[in-house]
């Protein structure tokens, strides 16, 4: 099995969003998927050290649409 490439995902979620993740924000990121989508964007947010709770609905939104389009194997 190989190990799918996550770089256009964290490039977009910079890019789009703008939450440049170090590469252990990233990690912590990738550790999360397996939990689900909701899991990988509340580390998103733990990663650069926002809020979760206090971040506006529309930015949670925004980085979990941005996960969603950009997670590798999936067609946009």
């Amino acid at each position: 099995m190989s190990q799918a490439d996550y770089t256009p995902m964290f490039a977009a979620l910079c890019r789009e969003v703008g939450f440049c993740l170090h590469p252990k924000g990233e990690k912590r990121v990738l550790e999360a998927l397996p939990n689900g989508l909701d899991a990988a964007t509340r580390a998103v947010f733990d990663a650069e050290g926002v809020d979760f709770a206090s971040a506006r609905g529309d930015l949670r939104r925004a980085v979990r649409d941005c996960l969603k389009a950009n997670l590798p194997g999936t067609a946009a």
